[in-house]
This record gives structure tokens, sequence and C-alpha cells, in this order.
């Protein structure tokens, strides 16, 4: 484009021209400028490095402000309502472009957040007020994943525009990230109930460097042909020399790059021309080398330094070298060097770019990483080997172009330099190789998603984005797999030439067969087509956590009662940490430190025998010896690279052994829960718990501090609550206030609690009823800082969790007390019962208890019937006690283990209370029971009976006119025939209602018919009674010639008083149906009926009511053996 046809900063409206400082747009930004500034097109473009890319988002998003500027151009900004997006590979990119923007945009009350691994202090709601938000693929797809309805697609609806630096590192094993959530976005937006957001018509808008096949980028983000645009190295503004030098290859790889080194301070000398400059390195221990290298030679030439131009630079150097946290960085930074990779803290990170940015620093030793645009001044950059260390495929390979363009693009950027030098070191063979691969093109950009597509499919799924088979595949022909797909089938395994419909019905079939193996590891559930797919509670554990699916496969297989080092051991497996690996150079230090002659370590690596193994051999024993050496709280490792892999180890460890704790919690698996629990406390604060160093989990207490109280005597936080101070600042040897501040950094501890668990008075047999009570001992402090502490109550014996709960510590009425009910073993002699109160974060603060219970006995059985609101988290504040005592339609079984019958009595009075909070059962009224004195009672009580008319067969059931009247249970209730008036004494309904419905369902069960079908009263003899009962009794379990239709099923919700509310229930389950046989009125002419009302309730209803099923901390109980026999007294 020709100077006159720049665009000026001017043709902007005037609330948007300060964001420019230059007056004139440069050709490729002012080609671009007409659709990035005026329409709403998608848009790719290619272009070189430092060609001004950045420009163009910047562009775009005034667009999207201009939305909001009045006719009488006023500006007017809702506060997120039109959501940016800003996708970059490089958490260094972000932080710079959050920096830049922040500044242009800022003054017109436009919010940006940065959501990357180095920001963690964000909420929900700073999600939903932002207006741009800065975010790497990785850490945007977890924050979409979590918390859908609350900061996660929660905010989705407001994303109106979406940039994506770098577009071209989809080919990168990272870009399936970037894929997955593109993917996300555009399904989502053409979902029907978002057509009125202004997602249904986001704006997608990516940039990348030169790549051949930007077509298929245009494809997958529904570019239209004029929001393409491809530029050449004639956009770079600053000119550019290369130069490429080849070196004898060595035995290794290893040593080729050691070598290397000796080289680059010549290079430097030769080519820098004392101006800033990059050395590229292919690893981080290889940039913390050769920076020791530079430093080392730089340190010979005394004031002569090179690196160091001036005094008031050395004063500058001096100054900011004590603020740098790594030792060994603190030493370089005096030589003007410096080193800067992913490892390192972000202050570390930040005081080294603006070390470098000001000039202080003239030289920088990095990784590849950034290279991916941060801007950061060099006239030279130097390529120290073309060759990196592969994670996924274990070896070296070859830089790939876009790579190497990338590095080069950091020589003599704009408005820093105008010229740039860029120098690359590589073996002999290769220099032919490498520059045919500069001269002909980047390679094709390929799909990584298929590697880990079950991952990313499982969290749509969880976040119901995908609910069933067709919208799977919708998903899939929305990912650039699916384009990719159809241009290079055999890179995805399918067989060159097939048809498009082909590479489709492949597609499904690949679609299935995930979904497959996802249900069958229950990640997800299927109905019994397969067709409708919802989520488990392992795939949303998995989805939350952001875990490989054979790291959830790892925990899944875990054994039921795993140890500390078992779990320590899945840690080390895990495919999040699998691209660690075992140097030649590491082994001797790991020998030395498993065989820790020292007894440091709490676990060491053994072999068959079980003695410690003299050798490390597997990247798996380097792990778990490095976290063993670091949870000590003070390791004998202090290589750098092996620092950096144990902080990924504790990092990604951590977030690991968090889905183990709540997995094992959604199993009720108690030893799991612990184990997993107290390593993610440990990694997450690199102590192991009974580590002599445990105050270093306080701000302000570092290693030094920590040994020096540790000298005198002060190892744990009660011991430092008493400390004097000044005595602290005498040992530590600080100044006043020290001491005062370090004493006052036990405030960010939760506040003290205590926990007591008993065993109380229980009137059920062989069921334990026990008062866990938590009690605050100090009050919380003010602080933005919430604790939370999860109870758990556990038997060992069972390994069984029987109550779990997450309790905000600042927040819970004090005190607060749950009430469990579990059940005795009858063959066990003791039961070990645990309630554990484990602190989220802080370690060597939990609370254990431990209750031996007696062996079960026969206690009263005493229910109590209350109505309690459900228990939600967090706790209400009026909430102080919980009382989960079981609310049944009726007690339930009971059955001695001594006793061979039924245990029931009958009763002469009936009772005549409106409820029954209570239903009590002596211990005197317990007797024996056998045939002889079942016969014996009922003789008895026959004695009693009344005299029954004959019943006309054209009499209803109901009418009441031959059916003997009794009390009714109910105060005014109507009359009741016998059937009826079994339904009231077992808590079944008894207003008139609920007795007509009953009555319609069992017909003619009442239906009493003499034999002569006669008027006349006649009265039943005590042998008229028995013989009946000796004739049914021999053959049938059922009344006369009766027979069983289908059970009728009554809700114990049905009954009064019968709800039983799922959150009060702990440990106490009740089968919410009881099963009654239906009789039909075939019945022979000689039945009895007589008043049912004389058997008591708190007898009979124990053995009327073996339907229900009661089970106790998940177990059932036997049925009875004696069906037959009860069944000849079901009528009483």
């Amino acid at each position: 484009m020709d100077t006159h046809t720049l665009k000026s900063v001017s043709d902007l409206p005037g609330n948007f021209r300060s964001a420019f400082s230059f007056r004139y747009f440069n050709s490729l930004q002012s080609e671009c400028f007409p659709l990035c500034f005026h329409s709403d097109i998608n848009m790719v473009i290619s272009a070189p490095t430092g060609s001004g890319k950045t420009v163009l988002f910047e562009l775009c998003i005034l667009r999207l402000l201009s939305k909001s500027i009045s006719k009488e151009g006023m500006f007017l900004h809702a506060k997120g309502a039109l959501k940016t997006v800003y996708i970059s590979p490089s958490k260094a990119l972000v932080q710079e472009k959050l920096r830049d923007w922040n500044q242009k945009f800022n003054s017109w009350g436009i919010s940006c957040l940065e959501l990357t691994g180095d920001n963690e202090n964000y909420s929900s709601r700073n999600i939903q007020d932002a207006d741009i938000i800065l975010t790497t693929p990785e850490k945007f797809d977890a924050v979409s994943r979590y918390r859908v309805t609350s900061g996660g697609l929660g905010f989705f609806s407001d994303i109106a525009l979406v940039l994506i630096d770098e577009v071209h590192l989809l080919n990168d094993p990272r870009g399936a990230a970037l894929e997955a959530i593109v993917s996300r976005i555009k399904i989502l937006s053409s979902n029907h109930e978002l057509r009125s957001s202004p997602l249904a018509s986001v704006r997608l808008l990516a940039v990348s460097a030169t790549i051949p096949n930007i077509e298929d980028l245009a494809e997958w983000l529904k570019v239209p042909t004029a929001g393409i645009k491809r530029f050449g190295e004639e956009m770079r503004p600053v000119k550019l020399t290369t130069k490429v030098f080849g070196y004898a290859a060595a035995k290794n790889d290893f040593l080729f790059e050691k070598r290397l080194q000796n080289y680059i301070y010549d290079i430097l000398m030769q080519y820098s021309k004392g101006k800033s400059a990059l050395v590229f390195c292919s690893t981080r221990k290889g940039a913390q080398e050769a920076a020791q290298k530079l430093a080392q030679t730089a340190m010979t030439y005394g004031y002569s330094n090179p690196f160091i131009k001036s005094r008031e630079q050395l004063e500058r150097l001096r100054e900011a070298s004590p603020m740098c946290s790594d030792k060994q960085m603190q030493s370089y930074i005096l030589q003007g060097v410096g080193y800067h990779n992913g490892g390192l803290c972000q202050k570390d990170r930040s005081l080294v770019e603006g070390l470098f940015l000001n000039g202080d620093i003239q030289v920088i030793c990095t990784t590849n990483t950034l290279a991916h645009g941060i801007n950061l001044p060099a006239h030279t950059v130097v390529i120290k080997s073309t060759q990196h260390f592969n994670k996924e495929k274990g070896h070296y390979m070859e830089y790939d172009r876009s790579t190497l363009l990338q590095m080069c693009g950091r020589a003599g950027r704009p408005p820093f330099d105008d010229t740039g030098m860029v120098i690359i070191m590589t073996r002999r063979e290769t220099v032919v190789h490498l520059y045919e691969n500069l001269l002909n093109g980047c390679e094709v950009v390929e799909s990584q998603l298929l590697p880990c597509l079950i991952e990313h499919l499982t969290a749509e799924i969880v976040q119901l984005t995908i609910s069933d088979i067709t919208r799977a595949i919708e998903w899939m022909k929305c990912s650039y797999l699916y384009v990719r797909m159809k241009k290079n089938p055999e890179n995805y395994a399918i067989k060159k030439g097939i048809p498009k419909d082909r590479v489709e019905k492949h597609l499904q079939e690949l679609c299935l067969q995930k979904i497959n193996e996802l249900s069958q590891y229950q990640m997800i559930w299927t109905d019994t087509d397969g067709f409708v797919l919802k989520p488990e509670e392992p795939g949303r554990l998995m989805t939350k956590y952001y875990l490989k699916f054979d790291t959830m496969k790892y925990i899944i297989n875990a054994p039921t009662g795993y140890s500390l080092d078992e779990a320590l051991h899945i840690v080390c497996r895990a495919e999040e940490i699998s691209w660690i690996q075992l140097r030649r150079n590491e082994k001797k230090t790991l020998n030395d430190v498993n065989a820790d002659k020292e007894g440091r370590l709490r676990f060491h690596i053994n072999d068959n025998k079980g003695k410690r193994k003299k050798r490390i051999q597997t990247r798996e024993e380097k792990l778990f010896m490095l976290a063993n050496d670091w949870l000590t709280g003070d390791p004998s490792v202090h290589d750098l690279s092996m620092t950096q892999d144990a902080n990924s180890i504790c990092s990604n460890g951590s977030r690991i052994a968090r889905c183990m704790k709540e997995y094992f919690i959604y199993k009720k698996n108690y030893k799991g829960t612990l184990s997993s629990t107290l390593l993610a406390k440990s990694l997450y604060q690199k102590l192991w718990d009974d580590s002599p160093y445990l105050l270093k989990q306080l701000p302000g207490i570092g290693m030094v501090t920590a040994k020096a109280l540790h000298s005198m005597g002060v190892r744990s936080f009660e011991a430092l609550a008493e400390a004097d101070p000044r005595r602290i600042e005498i040992v530590t040897g600080r100044k006043y206030p020290f001491g005062n501040t370090i004493k006052e950094s036990l405030s960010s501890l939760p506040p003290k609690v205590d926990i007591k668990v008993e065993e109380v008075d229980c009137q059920m047999q062989g069921i334990s009823k026990l008062a866990v009570t938590l009690t605050r001992l100090s009050q919380p402090l003010q602080s933005t800082k919430r604790h939370y502490a999860d109870m758990i109550v556990g038997s060992e014996e069972e390994n069984r969790i029987h109550f779990h709960e997450k309790i905000r510590m600042e927040d819970f009425s004090s005190p607060y007390s749950v009430t469990i009910l579990l059940e005795r073993p009858h063959q066990q002699v003791k039961v070990t019962v645990k309630a554990d109160l484990i602190f989220e974060e802080y370690i060597g603060i939990d609370l254990h208890e431990t209750l031996l219970l007696k062996k079960a006995n026969n206690n009263k059985i005493n229910y109590k019937s209350e109505n309690r609101l459900p228990h939600y988290y967090p706790p209400m504040a009026d909430a102080c006690v919980v009382d989960n005592n079981p609310v049944t339609s009726g007690p339930s079984n009971r059955k001695d283990k001594k006793d061979d019958m039924p245990s029931f009595k009958l009763i002469d009075e009936d009772s005549e209370e409106e409820k029954e909070p209570y239903v009590t059962m002596d211990e005197d009224d317990c007797v024996i029971i056998n045939e002889h004195t079942v016969f014996d009672h009922i003789r008895e009580k026959a004695k009693c009976f009344p005299s029954l008319n004959t019943l006309n067969p054209t009499t209803s059931p109901g009418s009441g006119k031959s059916i003997l009247k009794r009390k009714s249970l109910v105060e005014n209730s109507p009359e009741l025939d016998p059937l009826f008036q079994y339904d009231a004494v077992f808590d079944l309904p008894t207003n008139t209602k609920d007795i007509k419905q009953s009555a319609q369902q069992i017909t003619s069960l009442v239906d009493v018919k003499l034999a002569d079908k006669t008027e006349t009263e006649r009265p039943f003899s005590d042998e008229t009674i028995f013989n009946y009962i000796r004739k049914r009794s021999k053959n049938s379990p059922v009344l006369a010639t009766s027979k069983l239709e289908d059970p009728i099923t009554i809700s114990s919700q049905e009954g009064r008083n019968a709800e039983i509310s799922p959150y009060r229930t702990y440990g106490l389950l009740v089968s919410p149906d009881t099963k009654r046989p239906r009789v039909t009125s075939d019945a022979p002419s000689e039945i009895l009926s007589f008043d049912i009302s004389m058997v008591k309730r708190s007898g009979t209803s124990l053995e009327q009511n073996k339907g229900f099923c009661s089970t106790f901390a998940g177990k059932s109980n036997d049925s009875d053996s004696f069906l037959g026999f009860e069944s000849i007294f079901s009528f009483l």
C-alpha cells in the first residue's frame, strides 16, 4: 500500500483517538482498517512477527465500544455488557497486553481482567463485570468448566468479540485447549435460547505468523473471503540479517547443548554491537546454565565487563539484585545477565523484564516461550540449537518453522531498532535442511484435539452443552479437527482417498467410541439406547480439576483402603506431570536422597524385598523421591532443574489429590479420604504434617526464620503464640518490631475450635447414636480470607464415611451439633468411630477424636418425630443444633439374634394419641415368644371377643352396620371397619379421603359372610377360633383360601408423620415403600372378623411392618424366616 493511502488516526471518532500515540497506521493496518473498524465480519490475518498485528485487535475493540456511543457523541458504557476475550498462548504476553490496555482504556471505565495461572485473585463477580478478559487457553477452559452457572458459562452470553493471538499454535499440543474453547463458543452461539444475546453474533478475529493453510482456519472460524488477509515478509518493518552456524555433533544431545554454551559469548561480542540480546535455549536448565556461563565469563573482565556500560547501571543492578528471590539469579544480575522461563515466580520474571526494558540487563537467556509475543527490545537473537525436547514423544526434535520465525521475530522489533541480527547455532548436517525449511514456508497447521478428545468431550457433557449423541457429533463438527480430517485424513488414522461422507461416519464412530469408554468408567450416564448423555460425579470431578482421563482411571482403580504413600504414587503416575524426565546427571543425587542417612524422609523407594533401592531408575521413582525430599520442609536438592520439577509436582499434585479427596468422599471411602486430604494439603504447603518447619505456612516466615524458631524450641503455632517477641528478634537477628509482626501472623490461621464425639442413649436395638459437637474456642477475626474445614465421621473397620460436611469456620453457630445413627454389626465386639475436623489449607491444626463403641445390646426403642428444614451449605445462623433422629412411618424391624420368633404382643387398650412423637417399648414388656405363649395369649384374649353379626351379601363392607366399632386413633374420625382400623394402627392414612382411596384398592377384604347367611347374631367360641387357626396353619400362610394378588405398594409418605427428610437422616436409610398382600373376597363363609384394635401397636407393628427395609449405615437386615407363621396372624 502506498504512503498516500495510509489511514490516519483522525479517521477514528474523537473519543478513541487518544488510544494511539502515532498519527498514521502502517500499510498492513491501513489495509485492514475498513474491515476491522467499519464491519463486524470474522477475520483471519497472517503476517510476519513485528508487523503491527496488535493494533488490529485494538481497532476491533474500539469497533465494539463504538456501539456504546450515543447520537450526541457521548460514550455510555454498561459494565460487562459486551465482553471481549483475548486469548494468547503465553502468560507473559497476556500480562504485557494487560498493562498496555489498562493504560489505554482505563480512563474510559473499561475494566480488564487477567485470567492466568499467575492470577488467582478473582471472583465470579469480577468476571461478570469485566469488559476485556485476557487469558490463556488452558485457564479459560478451566474457568469456564468450573461453576457453570456462576463464573463458568454464566458470562458466555455477554461475549461479543473473541481475539485469538498466535492461532498457528493450534499445531502445538497445547492447541487442543484453544480448539476446544473456540468450538464451545461456536456451538453455544448457535443455541436457540441465546439468540437475543451478544454471543449469537459473536465476532472472531485470529492472527498468526505466515502459514500456508490459512483457508482451513477461515473455514473453521466461518470467515468470508473478504476477511482473509495474508501478508508476506515485505511487511516486516525491520530488516533482519540471518546467519546460520553449523557445529560438529556430540555423543548425545545433552553434550551438544553444553558445548554450544562455550561459543555464545564470542558470538555476542562479534554481532550484537553492544546492544541487547536474547539467547533462546531449548530447556529451562539450559537457559540457566547459559546465563551462568556468560556471567562467569563477564566476571573475569572485572571493570571491563562488556555488559556494564556505566557506574549508574551497576548501582541500579546492585539495588535490584536483592529483590530477586532466586539466589543464583542475584549474582547473574550483577554482571548484566539474566535468565527468564516459566519456572520463575511472577515477581522474578517481572523484575528481569523491567531491567531488560530499561537497558540495565544486557542479555537474557530464555526458553522459546518468550518468543511468543512479549515485547522485549533485542537487537540480536541467538538460537542455541534448533532442537528441543518434546515432552509427549520423549526425545529431541527439530523446531518447526513457525517457532523459528517467532524467535527470529524478536530481533529488531519496532520501535526499538531499525535493524536486527539473528544467529542460528545448529548441527552441520542440519544447515541445508534449515535453510530449505526457512525458504519453503511453514508446515501445515494440524489439529491436536484427537489425543485429548475424551477429556474435552466430557467437559462439554458436564457443562450440558452436549446432552445427547446428536449434539456431541455436532460439537465435533465445530472443531478444527473435522476441517483437517477432511483435508488430510491420513494424519488422523483414516485411509487416504475415502469419500467425505465416510469421513463423517468415521467421526461418528469415534464419538461413540469415546462415549462408550466414558460410560464404562461411570464418567457419564447413558440411557438404554445410548442416546441421552448425562454427567456422573467422576466425570464432573475430572472436568472440575482439569485432569487427564488416564489420571482419573488411576484414581478410580485405586485400592479401597489405600495409604498415604499409595496416594503419592498415584500422583507420581499422573499424566499431568509425565513430561518430567529422569536425566542422567540427576541419578546420583536422587540415589543419595533415597539412602537417607539422616532419616529425614517419610517414605522411600524399596525393592521387592522391602529394602531401599540403591539406584533410582524410572521417572516415577524420581518424582516420588523429589516429592518426599521437598515435603520435609528443608529439601536437600538445590539443583535448579530438579527444583522446578519439584514445584511442578507440588502444584499439579495438589490439584490431583484434591480430586482424589472429593472422589473418595463420593465413594464414602474413609481411609482414602483422609490420605488424599492430607496429601493435597501437604503438596500445597510443601510440608508433611510431621515436619519441624510447620511455621513456614505463616506469611513472613521463610526457611531461615523457621530454622531459627526451631532452634529456640518454637515448632508449633501454640508455641509461637506463647513465645516472647523480643527473644524471637534476638534469635532471628531481626530488629523490632519483627517479633510482634511474626506473632501477628497467627491471625491468618482459622479460629480455634474443639470437636467432641460421644455416644448417647439410643432407644433402638443394635443402633448407636453419636453426638458430634463443634465448639469455637476463639472468636474469628475480621478478615477477607475465609477458612473451610471438612468434618468427617467414619469407622476404620468398615472403611466407611458415615457423615461428611464442609464447614465455614467463621460462620457456623457455636456449639454446632450433629447426631448420627449407625448400626453396629452383631459379630463385632467393638467398632471404632473417628470424628475428624480437617482444615482445607493449613497443616498441623487438624482435630481427631476416637470413640470405641460397646457391643450391641437390647436397648429401648425411642423414635422422635421432628419437622426441620433441610440443611444446606452454608449452615443457617439459627440452625445451631442438627438432630438427625429418623422420622419413620412406623417402628423399624426388631429381631433379636437369640430369638427364633417374631417379637410382638397383643394389648387390651387402644392408643388415643393424635400424634406419636414417642413410640416406646420397655424392656419389661419384652418376653420371649414361642408358639405356646402365642396360643396362650390368644386363648386369654379370645374370652373377650365380641359377638359378630351375620352379614348380608349385599351389604357394603364400609357400611359399618356389621362391623364392630372401635375408638379411633384420631379424634372425630369416622367409624372404621377392621381393615381401616388396621391402617390406623400402623400409621397408614386415617382421614376419610384416604380411607375411601384405600377402600377402592382393597375391595372385598372385609366382606365377611357367615355360612348360614342369616342376620342373627352368633358369638364365636374359643374352639372355633383355634380350629380355624390350626386348619389354616397346616397348609397355607394366608387366611382361608384367599389368594395373593399383585402387592399394593403404599409409599411411606402417604402415612401420617411418615415423611423422611433426606437432609436429616444421616447414616439411616429407610425404604420408602411398604408392601402388603391384597386378598380377594372369595374366602369361605366361615371367616373370622374381630376387633383389630386389640393388637398392641408397640408390639404388632414391629412385625407387621416387615415390608419396611430399614438400613442403618448402609446395611440391610435379613428377611424374617417366619413369614408363614406371621401371615397366619396377619388379620391381627
